[in-house]
């Protein structure tokens, strides 16, 4: 499994419209979330602004998080209410102490996401599990209107499916939607539906109040709320945006408006080809609608260290174990030549309780690149304090609501050790960052050019100069000399970095007290002003420097005899248990489809399952099938021996390759690329497995192509045997995914 749909994704989310808030809303709106311990009517004596019935105006908001994205938007959305007039009762799912929907009367807010290949978060599990008990009524939430805002990515087959599943059963219950349900996307930027879909909700809770309350008190309540339409995401917030007008007067820097086109003036010269720093008409001429800045909330102070300095452990989420193991083995299983690099890494588990079966997958935890991490502290001016420890508290006047320390930071951690180990310095800065960064840029046409990048009519500019080109925190402050952002600014925006999860290559019955795992050195292009520099994958690229020098050439290398050095050490953690495991019985027929690094998993399968053979030599086993992908059969066709090994064994039956660029040889007929044609091509034989016998199909790799076109040929294959239209196949592949007979180990 896999959460990269995140993906670097998955990062910390803050909305793009923050409101200003009246100075009671702290108190008006930081329920206990039972209704009756709200203010009643008239006990409101904070703010002259609001009217009785204004106080009354709660809803209940609840987020279901994976990794803080739902939770973000969620609190963006409780930052905005009292500004609007409500009041919002904020809740993770999981703590059903604190609602009731069976006793619920305010309207429902929820900000979804989805994690895995389409399962709601771990947060939602229980929730999902109580509302989908078959004794509930089927009126149960008749009286419950809601909205709902589901995150996902569509790279994955089940799109915000998370979001989905609730609101599915939510109408089967008999609950009502007052706004359109919203599907965010995280592949093309999850801004582009959440920012609307906030603005439009404003509208539909106050058109749900006057429904419920009487046009005629809303309409006094609300001046001028009476004639907007609920429901459309065309609808802009007009609180806290900052107006913009270069056409006939000056903007915030007091430039005219010849001069807010990026730093790029001279009558008659040509416009520039737009870039990071740079724009051009009609952006650079337009009026723009920008976000106000969020509110502060972080004091940081910086302490030199009292004396000799204790070596400190990576940074983890509370509550995981973490295991330093060294590195027993290192293998590079591609040629040379090869487009992408594979390692495989064998790590010494002898001395830890971790335990793992074959399908499971983990988390390593990684540094963030030390060149990278001394240029940013250098062009933060913190150089000379790398060393002095950080101290965090909330500022006691900050107008966030609910503000709290980062659980990521540790107290009195040393400043290079926070950069290196604790925050993400590589993530996309998300546009509510861009924004704050404005606020520290001391000149005019870069903070002109930084304020078009988080305005919605540079949304298109953000996505190609920001997001798209992976720009990261030390790209924008290097592209904007001017920008002198305080320390305490990047800790409030700045999210965790993250642990890589990797599947087990691996069985604990054929390698015991090992653990084996593969991956690709990724390599990727970011684009900055100065120049297209090609970096490494986070994780990847210090995994293959930390083994460079014990690296062996191929997979039958034994380990290195007679060194000196010790073996490097790496931080795992074990990933939550999940349920792509080999079928319970062992005669059940299994179906494996794995190109490239998607076969790690099944080479634990088979070592496993030859292990059992060799205990139960009278057992009933079922046949196992591979269908694997690589571009060339004498550069990456990885495991190529264990597998023949197999193969003669008997463990595995059926072993279907494919080379999508090796040229077919002279007068041969041309083979298929890609194991989806393989798949298509073997269509009577896998359908006969999936459906006749009852056996089993997992899928692990790309999410993007690969995963998508798989399910694609299986719907193919489905339908063309058993006669059936595309919507039935689709039914029954969907029956199969919820008898756990077909699971996916997908990321992007």
């Amino acid at each position: 499994m896999r959460d990269l749909s995140l993906h670097a994704a998955i990062l910390s989310y803050s909305g793009a419209y923050s409101g200003q808030r009246c100075v009671g809303e702290d108190r008006v709106g930081s329920g206990t979330g039972s209704a009756g311990k709200w203010p009643t009517v008239g006990e409101c004596h904070l703010c002259s602004q609001h009217t009785s019935a204004e106080v009354m105006r709660r809803f209940l908001l609840l987020y279901a998080t994976q990794r803080g994205q739902a939770k973000a938007i969620a609190e963006e959305i409780c930052e905005q209410a009292g500004a609007h007039g409500f009041s919002a009762d904020l809740h993770c799912i999981s703590e059903s102490d604190k609602y009731d929907l069976k006793m619920e009367t305010a309207p429902l807010v929820m900000v979804v996401s989805t994690t895995g290949t389409g399962d709601p978060p771990d947060s939602a599990r229980k929730f999902v599990k109580e509302i989908h008990d078959k004794t509930l009524p089927a009126n149960c939430l008749a009286h419950l209107q809601y909205g709902l805002l589901g995150l996902g990515d569509s790279e994955y087959t089940y799109f915000c499916n998370g979001g989905k599943v609730i609101d599915k059963r939510l109408q089967q219950l008999g609950a009502r939607r007052f706004y359109a349900t919203g599907h965010a996307d995280d592949c093309v930027g999850l801004e582009l539906v959440v920012e609307p879909w906030i603005a439009g909700l404003w509208a539909a809770l106050a058109e749900h109040f006057r429904s419920r309350e009487g046009r005629e008190e809303m309409n006094g309540a609300l001046p001028g709320a009476a004639h907007v339409q609920p429901g459309s995401l065309q609808i802009e917030s007009q609180v806290g945006l900052l107006r913009l007008d270069d056409a006939r007067r000056k903007d915030p820097e007091g430039l005219e408006p010849n001069e807010t086109n990026g730093g790029q003036s001279g009558a008659g010269t040509e416009d520039p080809e737009p870039s990071l720093i740079c724009s051009v008409p009609p952006l650079s001429q337009a009026s723009l609608s920008v976000p106000a800045s969020p509110a502060a909330y972080l004091q940081v102070h910086l302490e030199e260290p009292p004396g000799q300095e204790q070596g400190q452990a990576p940074a983890t989420s509370a509550g995981e174990p973490v295991f330093r193991v060294p590195v027993s083995k290192a293998v590079q299983l591609t040629a040379s030549d090869a487009i992408k690099t594979t390692l495989l890494l064998e790590l010494d588990i002898s001395k830890t309780d971790f335990s793992y079966q074959p399908g499971d997958a983990f988390h390593v935890i990684c540094p963030n690149n030390d060149s990278e991490v001394q240029a940013l502290l250098q062009r933060l001016q913190l150089a000379e304090q790398r060393d002095h420890h950080v101290l965090l508290q909330v500022k006691a006047d900050t107008k966030k609501k609910g503000a709290a320390l980062p659980r990521h930071i540790p107290q009195r951690c040393p400043l290079q050790f926070l950069f290196t180990w604790c925050l993400d310095i590589r993530a996309v800065p998300k546009k509510a960052f861009v924004r704050v960064l404005v606020d520290y840029t001391s000149e005019g046409p870069e903070r002109r050019r930084l304020l078009e990048l988080c305005s919605k009519q540079g949304a298109a500019d953000y996505s190609r100069f920001v997001r798209d080109a992976r720009v990261c925190l030390l790209d924008l402050l290097c592209a904007f000399p001017s920008c002198q952002p305080p320390l305490d600014v990047l800790l409030e925006h700045l999210p965790k970095l993250q642990p890589r999860p990797y599947s087990c290559a691996s069985s604990s019955l054929s390698h015991p007290d090992k653990l084996r795992f593969i991956f690709n050195i990724v390599e990727f292009l970011s684009h900055t002003p100065a120049a297209v520099t090609l970096r490494k994958g986070l994780c990847t690229g210090w995994l293959a420097g930390l083994v460079a020098s014990s690296l062996q050439p191929d997979s039958q290398a034994s380990p290195a005899d007679g060194g000196t050095a010790p073996a490097p050490e790496i931080s795992i953690s074990p990933r939550a248990a999940s349920s792509f495991h080999l079928p319970e019985d062992p005669s059940a027929p299994v179906i494996m489809v794995g190109p490239g690094t998607g076969i790690a998993p099944f080479i634990g399968f088979l070592h496993h399952r030859e292990k059992l053979q060799e205990q139960q030599p009278d057992g009933s086993f079922g046949a196992m099938w591979l269908f694997f992908g690589c571009r060339h059969k004498e550069r990456d066709y990885l495991f190529r021996e264990e597998l023949g090994h197999f193969l003669e064994r008997g463990v595995l039956t059926h072993l279907k390759v494919c080379f999508s660029r090796d040229a077919p040889l002279s007068g041969e007929k041309a083979p298929v690329k890609y194991v989806q044609d393989a798949l298509r091509l073997h269509g009577q034989q896998v359908a006969r497995v999936l459906l006749r016998e009852k056996g089993c199909i997992y899928v692990c790799g790309d999410a993007k192509n690969m995963a998508s076109d798989v399910n694609d040929s299986l719907v193919e294959i489905i339908s063309k045997e058993l006669g059936v239209d595309k919507l039935e196949a689709m039914r029954t592949l969907a029956t199969l995914k919820e008898e756990k007979r077909y699971l996916q180990d997908i990321w992007s």
